[in-house]
């Protein structure tokens, strides 16, 4: 996986390289928000299961945006950029054995990217870290155009010709406050918005998937690394 081979990091006193062995060490945060769109009927059972009851479907096919709000690898800054996802598993998320393809803001210089990747990957460890033993196959990472727009309550994701995403949350009763699974013990946050997609299509890595619909979260990130 070239993208972690060497990251490269520009410090403040000169640019230096570090070497693989260094992946892993570097202290990182992102923050921000999370959005996940599957092939699940909605509620996806994953979020309460955490992984060990089988999605509705028998497997998971799922596409998925960050937006950065503020994040770090080390010295270099990466706030500002968004995140594209592709994650498909072939039955209970608990099992691993997952391919995950990744879509970096093209707006990233090369130490940004190889940050991200290293996150993305799981290889900086954290929160990520459970990616290292869960994904099977990494299919690719690329740079890709990545726009992620909050309208209202309404999340609009779009990936350069890869994905198009329309997020919104289910109404509850009170339409002021979203619906939400609080105090959870997902990996991505313990809060889950639960939402559904107007909009889920895809269209990479061989994969075409059409998610109308469809299952969807949404989760204000807190990530760090790498404890």
């Amino acid at each position: 996986m070239g993208g972690v081979d060497r990251v490269i990091c520009n410090l403040t006193n000169g640019e230096r390289y570090m070497a693989l062995d260094a992946v892993g060490t570097v202290p990182w945060t992102l923050k921000g928000e999370l959005i996940l769109n599957c092939n699940c009927t909605v509620f996806c059972p994953c979020v309460v299961s955490l992984g060990k009851h089988p999605p509705t479907e028998g497997h998971c096919q799922t596409w998925g945006g960050v937006r950065i709000d503020s994040g770090s690898y080390g010295d270099l800054d990466l706030s500002g950029f968004n995140i594209g996802l592709m994650i498909e598993i072939p039955g209970m998320m608990g099992r691993g054995n997952w391919k995950v393809a990744l879509f970096i803001d093209e707006r990233t210089s090369d130490a940004q990217y190889d940050a991200l990747v290293a996150i993305f990957s799981g290889a900086a460890k954290g929160t990520t870290g459970l990616f290292q033993i869960l994904v099977g196959e990494i299919l690719g990472h690329e740079r890709q155009p990545v726009s992620y727009d909050t309208d209202g309550k309404t999340r609009h994701i779009t990936v350069g010709r890869k994905i198009k995403g329309v997020v919104h949350p289910v109404a509850g009763k009170d339409p002021e406050r979203d619906l939400v699974i609080t105090n959870t013990e997902y990996w991505m946050g313990p809060d889950i918005t639960v939402a559904t997609a107007s909009k889920g299509r895809l269209r990479a890595y061989g994969r075409v998937w059409d998610f109308d619909g469809r299952s969807a979260e949404i989760c204000q990130i807190d990530w760090h690394g790498p404890e």
